[in-house]
């Protein structure tokens, strides 16, 4: 590749969702050749990465002739018409086998997803399928089956999880934007461990199908991006539900391009998970952003509040959800022995009835926690207790040991996923040592909208999408 393509393919690289479609919309660039500029980019920095378990490179090319033909043709052109995306391994993707991070499954998808059904209708390239722990299991992305997946920004640190093959490839620049799931801080966790804008959405809000639900009531889908205006204009493509879904959310605004009225904004550094302290860098990056929020003319207010323990209704549906995905597999004697072991215990103590109360139970927790919302519009907490450890957090470790060490991950994101509420990662700067900071903005139910324009002031105020990672 000569300097000047190479030059242009990185420029491209980090231009995001909303640019990357503007410039195919007139002519720029081609889909294909927006989507060569991926798969080059997936070719030079998987082997540092590894953010990817399966590249459908004939696939991509094919449909981005496809796209380009359209648009020769003067077809009107969906939103994302040839912007290159990759999707999460837990997410169908017809003919190709959802693995779930693992190697029990072979047998290729049926059809779409209608997550993917949804991105493909807007005219979006699926580029590959991006790496996950086992079943999502756990918030660091790493697998018997695929090896460790590395922050661009530091590849001896975790990429968190369990979206982390998604995160590293839209940090990286190898995509727009990647699909994730969260179903206990899943989106969040790794946004923050990697620089990106991640929103939780409310639950109910993005399809599930071809399955009811993800982890009964406390998984959602979503997406990871760069920007917040690209999270927002995917999430007015990807919101819906079908009559296969079990949780249904009301119609909600993404728009983001109007300021927001002085909101009441409460502060916590209290994590909902006991002997959990976070870090300094957590601490100042929460601090240094309420002082902006506070000059932007927010109501800002430090608030302490006590938290139900939601252990009873957040473990359950676990494993639960672990269980339902482990007993779909082709082989599961190739499944991890962690995975097994959950399985097996979520056999004897979750059955059905015990699932359902913790649902009930969640709906308690939520009616308890909602009510801080009756006094503030928003909470600002950090994301993650510490900033991204080292690789390696899983290796030796069995369910308690990798339970105990993922808590400082977990435990001020997975709270919002047993009451359903939206909630974003949001970048906060970068470590003296380099490594993305990030807080949390949590909101009532269906307020993403607060959110989104909330999180495009900061953007405003302290821009980070041009920065860009070592290994991009």
């Amino acid at each position: 590749m000569t300097e000047t393509m190479s030059s242009r393919e990185a420029e491209w690289a980090f231009t995001g969702v909303v640019g990357q479609a503007a410039a195919i919309r007139a002519g720029r660039v081609s889909a294909v050749e927006s989507t060569e500029r991926s798969l080059a980019r997936i070719e030079r920095l998987q082997p540092q990465l590894n953010a990817f378990t399966r590249v459908l490179t004939d696939q991509a090319l094919t449909r981005a002739r496809a796209l380009d033909e359209r648009q020769a043709g003067g077809e009107r052109l969906g939103p994302l018409h040839g912007v290159a995306m990759a999707i999460k391994d837990e997410i169908d993707i017809a003919g190709v086998p959802t693995t779930f991070g693992g190697a029990g499954n072979i047998a290729p998808a049926d059809a779409d997803s209608e997550l993917v059904r949804r991105l493909q209708a807007a005219g979006a390239v699926i580029v590959g399928k991006t790496t996950l722990p086992e079943f999502g299991t756990w918030p660091f992305t790493e697998s018997a089956a695929h090896g460790y997946t590395r922050n661009p920004w530091n590849p001896t640190r975790t990429t968190g999880g369990s979206s982390g093959g998604s995160a590293a490839a839209v940090a990286a620049g190898i995509v727009a934007a990647a699909t994730g799931g969260d179903g206990g801080g899943s989106i969040r966790i790794p946004s923050a461990c990697c620089g990106l804008f991640g929103l939780k959405p409310q639950r109910g809000r993005v399809s599930t199908a071809p399955n009811p639900d993800l982890w009964r009531a406390l998984g959602t889908l979503g997406v990871l991006t760069r920007s917040v205006a690209d999270g927002a204009l995917l999430y007015e493509v990807i919101s819906g539900t079908t009559a296969t879904d079990r949780w249904q959310a009301p119609e909600t605004s993404f728009a983001t391009t109007e300021p927001p009225s002085p909101l009441r904004i409460a502060v916590s550094l209290r994590p909902a998970v006991r002997g959990i302290r976070p870090d300094a860098e957590c601490v100042a990056a929460v601090r240094e952003t309420a002082d902006t929020l506070a000059a932007l003319g927010h109501n800002v207010e430090d608030f302490e509040p006590k938290f139900p323990d939601a252990t009873t209704a957040f473990f359950p549906q676990f494993l639960g959800g672990i269980r339902e995905e482990a007993d779909r597999m082709d082989r599961p004697d190739l499944l991890e022995q962690r995975t097994r072991t959950i399985a097996a215990v979520a056999r004897r103590i979750a059955p059905e009835a015990v699932l359902r109360w913790a649902e009930h139970r969640g709906e308690q927790v939520a009616a308890t926690v909602n009510q801080l919302f009756d006094r503030y519009d928003l909470l600002l907490s950090p994301t993650i207790a510490h900033l991204p450890p080292p690789i390696g957090r899983l290796d030796g470790a069995g369910v308690l040991h990798a339970l105990l060490r993922s808590l400082p991950m977990t435990s001020y994101t997975a709270l919002w996923n047993v009451t359903g509420n939206p909630a974003a990662a949001i970048p906060a700067g970068w470590s003296p040592t380099g490594l993305p900071r990030s807080v949390q903005i949590v909101g009532r139910p269906n307020a993403e909208a607060e959110i989104l324009c909330l999180a495009t002031q900061l953007e405003q105020c302290r821009p980070w999408a041009d920065r860009r990672p070592g290994i991009s």
